[in-house]
């Protein structure tokens, strides 16, 4: 990757418009590269919807009502994401211990292998950075956008974000 980064010209005047074009293009690029090192990995169906979806569902589970909340989108989205994570074998529906009338999405080995190669590959896309950027800048990005970024800023709702 660090041979992939094209530079843009430094510009002393941006226009205000560029700086959430190169956020969201900075977070595509590296939402890609994870994307592609994971099909290597054997999860060729990954989407980033699913990833925000299994961060989601987590270890403990969530229902579908649970699950759209924590995404930002509709019950039937949630299920309809559960549905397809279902069948590709990231998840399981599975009766819920304390209401039997409940049904709680649960990741398979499969979908904790996927979280766990995704926050494995997240370290070396990050050393890759860091190596184009060198440490100390990449830091101060870092730095600088947890000044800038509120507390709550870190939401998995970005999916339903997009969506109408």
């Amino acid at each position: 990757m660090a041979d992939e980064i094209q530079r843009m010209p430094p510009a002393q005047d941006r226009p205000g418009y560029e700086l959430p074009l190169l956020l969201f293009a900075g977070f595509r690029s590296i939402i890609d590269q994870l994307h592609a090192e994971l099909a290597r990995q054997g999860h060729p169906d990954g989407r980033a919807a699913y990833g925000f979806a299994m961060q989601a569902i987590g270890r403990d589970g969530a229902t579908a009502s649970e699950l759209g909340r924590r995404l930002g989108v509709s019950k039937q989205a949630a299920g309809k994401t559960a549905d397809r994570l279902e069948a590709l074998g990231y998840a399981v529906r599975a009766d819920d211990p304390a209401d039997a009338r409940r049904k709680v999405i649960r990741l398979t080995p499969r979908g904790l292998d996927s979280l766990a190669k995704s926050a494995a590959i997240f370290e070396e896309l990050r050393a890759q950075w860091a190596a184009a950027l060198g440490p100390e800048r990449l830091r101060a990005l870092e730095d600088d956008l947890s000044v800038i970024v509120p507390p709550s800023g870190f939401r998995l709702d970005a999916a339903g974000w997009f969506g109408p």
